[in-house]
C-alpha cells in the first residue's frame, strides 16, 4: 500500500505540461553545417556541444529555394514558409512601381527610436504573412516576443508584427536602437544599458584565442581574405584606434559579445520565462556573416571567431540554465544561409567555379537587344533578376515572350549559366527540375524579375570587373554549400538523438507549432519534425 500510494504522488510529475516557459531562436549569420564538426576542438562543454551532445541535430537541414540571403532566410525560419508565400524575396528588390531599389526592412513612414540616425526607420511592412512570434503573441497576448540582431533584418523578421520589441544596433553610435513602429520610446533599462555597455567599452584589439599552431587553418595570411583597418595583410592580431573603432567593430568579436550581453539583460529586465505564459526570445548573431564575407570560410579569422562565439553561448545556456532550467526552456540554433567558398580558391585548387562578370554580360544584352528591338529593353538587373520595360516592349508591338526568348537564347550561350526562368514559367505548374523548382519556391511576381536566371555551382556573378573578387565571398544560391546549415534542439524533456533525413528550413516553424501549442501560421508550408517531438 505504501508502494502504491507512492507511485501514486509520482504520477502528476509525470504528466506535466511539456509547455516551455521560454523558447530561445538563435540564428547564426553564414553557418555551414560543418562548423559543427570542423571547429568543434575549440568549443568547451557548455555551447555547441551542448546542444550536440545533448539535444537533438537534424544533420540534414537544407534551404529550399533560392537566394539564400539573409532577409529571406530569417523571414522562413519564423514564418514556417518560402519567399513565395511570404514576400521577402531578398535582402533588396527592384520596386517597379516607384522604379527604385527597396530594402527588405526599410521603412519610410516609421522613426528612428534611440537614435538620431534613419537606422531606426524599418518594420515588417513587406512581410505578407505573419511569423511564429506573431500566432504566439495573437493566442495568448501574456506572452512576451523579443527580437535583437547587429542587423535590423536579423532583428525584425524574427520578432514579426507583434513583437514586444526589437532591437539592431546603430554601428554609427555603437548603440542598440529600434523603431517608433513598435514603441515611442526605448525601455529604461535599455536607455541604461546603452550609457554602460556602449560599444566603445568593448574597445580593444583582435587577437587570437588560443595558439596559432592550435588552428586547422594554419596559414593566416591567405591571398584570399580582404584587407581591414588599411592592413597591408589580413593577419592578427588587428589593431584599432578609439578613433576607427566603430568603423570595425561589427567585423569583430566584440559585436557578438555585445549582443549575448543585450540577450542576457532582456531576459532578465523583462523576466523572460518567469510565470505559466511561454515567452520567446530571438537572438541573430550577425558577425559571422560579416566576417565570413571578409575573410572566407577557410580562414583563420573565421575559425577563432566561432571559437569566441562558443564562449558566449556558453554564457547565454549558463544562465538560461540556472535561472529558468533546461526543462522549462527549449533551445533551437540554426542560420540563415551557409557560404561559398573563395571561387579564386576553387580555381587555384583546379575546382569547378569561378566569376562571371554580370555587368559585360548585360552590356552585351543590351547591344543585341537594340540590333533586334531598336532599343535596350532591360529595366533593371538585380541579383540575377531581369526586369524588363514592359511599356516600352508594348510600345514596339513586341510581345512578352519574344522578349524573353530573344534573351534566352543569348544568356544559354555562356556555359556558366545553370537555369533559366522566365515569369510565366514560374507562375505556372511546380517545376519538375530541382534547381528550377528551388527558383520557384523563391519568386514573387510583384517582386522578382521577368527573367530569372542561376549559375553552376562554384561561381559568382560580379559587377564591373571588380579587382577585388577575389578576396572574400558571399552566398546565395541553391547548392549545398549554401543550403546545408545545422539545426540543433535542446531542453524541454528532449532526448539526445540525430536525425539524417532531409528537413527543409520551414519545418522549424510548423515544429514550434505543437511546443507553443498554438495555430499554424497563415502561409505556412512546413512540416513538423516529429523525432523531434516525439519523447
Amino acid at each position: 500500500m505504501k508502494r502504491l500510494l507512492y507511485l501514486l504522488c509520482l504520477i502528476p510529475s509525470l504528466y506535466v505540461s511539456q509547455k516551455p516557459k521560454l523558447v530561445v531562436g538563435i540564428v547564426v549569420d553564414q553557418m555551414c553545417y560543418e562548423y559543427l564538426y570542423r571547429f568543434q576542438p575549440h568549443y568547451g562543454d557548455g555551447g555547441f556541444k551542448k546542444l550536440m551532445h545533448h539535444g537533438i541535430s537534424c544533420a540534414n537541414t537544407l534551404y529550399n529555394y533560392v537566394p539564400t540571403v539573409t532577409g529571406p532566410g530569417h523571414a522562413s525560419i519564423y514564418t514556417g514558409t518560402t519567399p513565395a508565400n511570404h514576400g521577402i524575396v531578398g535582402n533588396e528588390w527592384y520596386d517597379r512601381k516607384n522604379q527604385t531599389m527597396v530594402n527588405c526592412v526599410f521603412d519610410p513612414t516609421v522613426q528612428s527610436v534611440g537614435a538620431l540616425s534613419e537606422k531606426g526607420k524599418a518594420s515588417p511592412h513587406r512581410l505578407e504573412t505573419y511569423t511564429i512570434t506573431d500566432q504566439l503573441k495573437l493566442t495568448y497576448p501574456a506572452s512576451k516576443v523579443f527580437s535583437m540582431s547587429i542587423k535590423d533584418r536579423g532583428a525584425i523578421l524574427p520578432g514579426g508584427h507583434l513583437s514586444d520589441g526589437s532591437y539592431w544596433l546603430d554601428a554609427s553610435s555603437g548603440t542598440f536602437i529600434s523603431s517608433s513602429y513598435y514603441a515611442p520610446a526605448l525601455p529604461d533599462w535599455l536607455v541604461a544599458f546603452n550609457q554602460s555597455n556602449h560599444a566603445q567599452r568593448y574597445f580593444r584589439s583582435w587577437e587570437l584565442l588560443h595558439a596559432k599552431s592550435a588552428y586547422i587553418n594554419s596559414t593566416d595570411d591567405s591571398p584570399y581574405e580582404k584587407r581591414i583597418n588599411n592592413k597591408p595583410s589580413p593577419t592578427f592580431p588587428y589593431e584599432f584606434t578609439k578613433e576607427n573603432w566603430l568603423n570595425y567593430f561589427t567585423v569583430t568579436p566584440s559585436a557578438n559579445t555585445l549582443l549575448t550581453d543585450l540577450a542576457l539583460a532582456t531576459l532578465e529586465k523583462e523576466n523572460l520565462g518567469k510565470d505559466q505564459h511561454t515567452d520567446m526570445l530571438c537572438i541573430s548573431y550577425s558577425t559571422p556573416d560579416i566576417v565570413g564575407h571578409t575573410f572566407g570560410p577557410y580562414s583563420m579569422e573565421i575559425e577563432d571567431l566561432y571559437a569566441r562565439l562558443d564562449l558566449e553561448l556558453t554564457r547565454l545556456f549558463t544562465y538560461i540554465s540556472k535561472n529558468i532550467g533546461d526543462r522549462e526552456s527549449l533551445i533551437f540554433l540554426t542560420a540563415d544561409h551557409a557560404v561559398v567558398p573563395v571561387p579564386q580558391q576553387l580555381v587555384d585548387l583546379r575546382l569547378p567555379g569561378g566569376y562571371f562578370d554580370l555587368s559585360e554580360v548585360l552590356k552585351q544584352l543590351k547591344l543585341k537587344q537594340m540590333e533586334t528591338f531598336g532599343t535596350s529593353l532591360i529595366a533593371y538587373h538585380s541579383d540575377m533578376n531581369l526586369y524588363w520595360n514592359i511599356p516600352a516592349i508594348d510600345s514596339l508591338k513586341y510581345s512578352l515572350s519574344e522578349v524573353n526568348q530573344h534573351a534566352i537564347s543569348f544568356l544559354s550561350t555562356f556555359p556558366e549559366i545553370k537555369a533559366i526562368c522566365t515569369k510565366e514559367e514560374l507562375l505556372g505548374s511546380q517545376q519538375s527540375d530541382p534547381w528550377k523548382g528551388m527558383i520557384q519556391r523563391g519568386f514573387q511576381p510583384h517582386r522578382n524579375g521577368d527573367l530569372v536566371f542561376i549559375l553552376k555551382p562554384g561561381y559568382l556573378g560580379i559587377e564591373d570587373g571588380d579587382p577585388f573578387a577575389h578576396q572574400g565571398t558571399t552566398h546565395g544560391s541553391c547548392y549545398n554549400y549554401d543550403t546545408h546549415v545545422p539545426l540543433l534542439w535542446y531542453g524541454n524533456g528532449l532526448k539526445p538523438k540525430t536525425i539524417y533525413r532531409n528537413i527543409d528550413i520551414p519545418d522549424i516553424a510548423a515544429t514550434l507549432v505543437h511546443f507553443l501549442e498554438i495555430q499554424r501560421t497563415g502561409g505556412m508550408t512546413g512540416k513538423p519534425i516529429v523525432e523531434v517531438l516525439r519523447r
